[in-house]
């Protein structure tokens, strides 16, 4: 026969009323209860959110998921959506190419903010470096990255969630 038991927790009531916002919480008088009556729980939490794979499986990459860019000599803007977003790939510098200012960036159309930059001053041998960051784009930013005749961007964007953090599925 299973037991019954009064559970008063305001830490426990705090995360039902997060979690369960349309019923307003505990009524005056009303106390969260339990028992050991073993009843088996069925989780829709993927289903509920919108999500059919795990979210490991939800970030992987896919030939329709990805935008390769290819960047040297230029200043290209590599995405200029809302949204969440993986940023993957390498930067080549030729050896003593001299000073390079190969950067990633983000703006807003009014101020730029460096999240990567390179630099080979002249070294003797190559550079190559791999990158793989997430940035946030709200409206009217963007990322761009410039490369000069010495140095080679290369890889791949993946938008990983909407603004509101709805996951994209590959």
């Amino acid at each position: 026969m299973a037991q019954e038991f009064i559970i008063k927790s305001q830490d426990i009531e705090d995360k039902i009323n997060q979690l369960l916002p349309s019923q307003g919480g505990f009524a005056a008088g009303v106390d969260f209860s339990g028992s050991t009556m073993v009843v088996p729980i069925i989780d829709l939490t993927e289903t509920a959110e919108g999500s059919q794979l795990r979210q490991d499986l939800q970030s992987s990459l896919s030939l329709s998921s990805i935008t390769a860019f290819d960047v040297t000599n230029t200043t290209s803007t590599i995405i200029n959506t809302t949204g969440y977003f993986r940023i993957f790939g390498n930067f080549n510098a030729i050896p003593g190419a001299g000073a390079l200012a190969e950067s990633i960036n983000l703006t807003d159309g009014f101020s730029t903010k460096q999240i990567i930059g390179f630099d080979n001053f002249g070294n003797t041998v190559g550079q190559q470096t791999l990158f793989d960051f997430i940035v946030k784009l709200a409206a009217g930013e963007s990322l761009s990255i410039t490369a000069t005749v010495q140095g080679k961007f290369a890889g791949n964007t993946r938008q990983l969630a909407d603004l509101s953090g709805n996951l994209v599925n590959p």
